[in-house]
């Protein structure tokens, strides 16, 4: 990839944090301010822990992106309390994906119903984030998760893509969903240069279930990031650079899932940087 590309991506990134004890005080010692950080939401602590660490870290002048999950939305009211609560913050940028809470917490079961609701509340934030899958999703079909994407188009301003460590199939994505008119910006989503070991204890962290249920839907990321020289952000970067460039593919910037490995994250990207020359 040419330097000037990848060095544009690398300076436009967002680190996908989660709210746990010790995450704030991890972006405060290692995360520089002009850098978005987005904060999850876990389906077994519901909303509060993201709502928490997204004030807290907007009061130290971060940009912060709190994921609003439609399933751990109770009701209407619900949703209402959460918007003000997020506007009081200056939140101005949320995440909307549909989230893993099974049965959902009320009436909406997708995104699209939220999405559909805070078009009607007059679009109280300026940029709305939607979910893309280049690999299939383990629930839904290929087809139909580019369909929900033209279907959100009009109440989003962005795409965030999900991990996906094959070159081919992440520029066959972006391809195809040009194809579809889906014009909306993306940003690519990559996993920093996360450590086996690390990974593990994060999600014995995040609890029984739900650790459970994440390394069943994703044990193939542990023998990608277990086998020597299996996974390289750099060299994923590397692998797409036609991709990720083209003026058609119309990436934003790298949205970098840091499984909490922040120090390590931006020590990788820092001295990426660094090696290009920026």
């Amino acid at each position: 990839m040419a330097a000037t590309g990848l060095r544009t991506l690398l300076e436009s990134v967002r680190y996908e944090v989660l709210p746990a004890k010790a995450t704030e005080e991890k972006v405060l010692a290692h995360v520089p301010r002009d850098v978005v950080v987005t904060v999850t939401a876990s389906p077994v602590k519901g909303l509060e822990p993201t709502l928490d660490l997204t004030t807290r870290l907007s009061a130290h002048g971060y940009r912060v992106v709190p994921h609003v999950p439609a399933r751990l939305l109770r009701d209407d009211a619900h949703l209402k309390e959460v918007v003000e609560r997020l506007r009081e913050t200056g939140v101005d940028d949320v995440f909307v994906p549909a989230g893993d809470a099974d049965p959902p917490a009320g009436p909406y079961a997708g995104a699209l119903p939220v999405l559909r609701r805070l078009s009607e509340l007059g679009g109280p934030f300026a940029r709305v984030g939607i979910t893309g899958y280049p690999e299939s999703h383990p629930l839904i079909h290929d087809d139909l998760t580019v369909q929900a994407m033209w279907d959100k188009r009009e109440h989003a301003t962005y795409i965030v893509s999900n991990l996906c460590f094959d070159p081919r199939v992440l520029g066959e994505w972006i391809v195809r969903i040009r194809r579809r008119d889906v014009v909306l910006p993306v940003h690519v989503g990559v996993a920093g240069p996360v450590q086996r070991a690390k990974l593990l204890a994060m999600a014995t962290k995040i609890g029984v279930g739900e650790s459970t249920r994440f390394l069943t839907r994703h044990a193939s990321w542990f023998l990608r990031f277990a086998t020597p020289g299996g996974y390289s952000p750099e060299k994923l970067l590397a692998r797409t650079e036609g991709a990720l460039t083209a003026p058609s593919a119309r990436v934003a910037g790298l949205h970098l899932f840091t499984f909490n490995q922040i120090a390590e994250t931006e020590k990788w990207r820092r001295g990426l940087l660094d090696r290009l020359g920026g």
